[in-house]
């Protein structure tokens, strides 16, 4: 399938590659990196243009950000779900939690290999890289906390996590059902890919909601506030790390600082001395 899905992609940019400069190999991927490689061996040159993927994941908060149980298994619902596509992209291999939790699950259950497929150096290396930006697609937020499966259960991609969903019952639902308007769960999944992959470019792929009522007029208020609240987020000020922000805010900041109190301070001392 790859080599099928090549070929198609190949026919693609050689019947619209002088006018299509943006090129999304998957809307959710399952083979991705080859098709990057024969663009950018045969067309980018020509063509100019560029290649990515697009990717679609919820967001998950802790339930009790004070327990670090909840917090890894926020990081793993993020990770079993966006991870596993874009780490091997931007990083060369699937997120270490997936190895070590699969890995660990597979055992249990008799197993003398990981369900998780391991990639040969070869493949890390050709699969590195292979983006030229990043489409990210988002709905909504769940709330998670850690939960431990029992191998009995038999092999499951939700069992491999160790973890349950939950949902806030004040957050605004729309008609279409388990997507609750939750804005500031995409600034969270934004800064994520920020610190994640190196700041890539991000498209927003996907967002957007159904109206919760059938209406013979015109009535998308309800998709209003909720395009509004998720926009509003993407333009405020970029999230920044505490070791950012001691560099790139409070250095500057503290040496602006003194040279001010150093100057006040010289004007003091020659308008005394006069």
């Amino acid at each position: 399938m790859v080599t099928y899905f090549n070929d198609y992609a190949t026919l693609c940019f050689e019947r619209f590659g002088d006018r299509v400069k943006h090129w999304i190999t998957f809307n959710n991927p399952w083979a991705h990196a080859k098709v990057w490689h024969t663009y950018n061996k045969h067309w980018r040159s020509k063509h100019k243009g560029f290649v990515g993927i697009s990717l679609t994941t919820e967001w998950g908060e802790p339930v009790d950000i004070s327990s670090q149980k909840d917090i890894e298994a926020a990081e793993r619902f993020v990770q079993f779900n966006f991870g596993w596509f874009a780490n091997p992209i931007y990083n060369g291999d699937y997120p270490q939690i997936m190895k070590e939790y699969i890995g660990q699950k597979s055992a249990q259950q008799g197993l003398g290999l990981s369900r998780l497929p391991t990639f040969t150096s070869q493949e890390k290396s050709y699969i590195k890289g292979t983006s030229d930006f990043l489409g990210v697609g988002h709905f909504t937020t769940r709330y998670i906390t850690s939960r431990n499966f029992p191998s009995t259960q038999g092999p499951s991609y939700y069992t491999d996590r160790d973890l349950t969903e939950l949902v806030d019952p004040k957050w605004p639902e729309p008609e279409s059902k388990g997507l609750y308007s939750v804005p500031w769960g995409f600034r969270r999944l934004l800064n994520f890919v920020k610190t994640q992959y190196g700041n890539p470019m991000v498209y927003v792929t996907e967002n957007g909601v159904s109206e919760k009522m059938q209406c013979a007029q015109l009535c998308d208020e309800w998709r209003i506030q909720y395009l509004k609240g998720y926009i509003n987020e993407m333009l405020k000020d970029p999230l920044i790390t505490h070791m950012e922000m001691v560099t790139e805010i409070v250095v500057p900041t503290v040496f602006t600082l003194c040279i001010l109190i150093s100057a006040v301070l010289l004007m003091i001392l020659l308008r005394r001395q006069s």
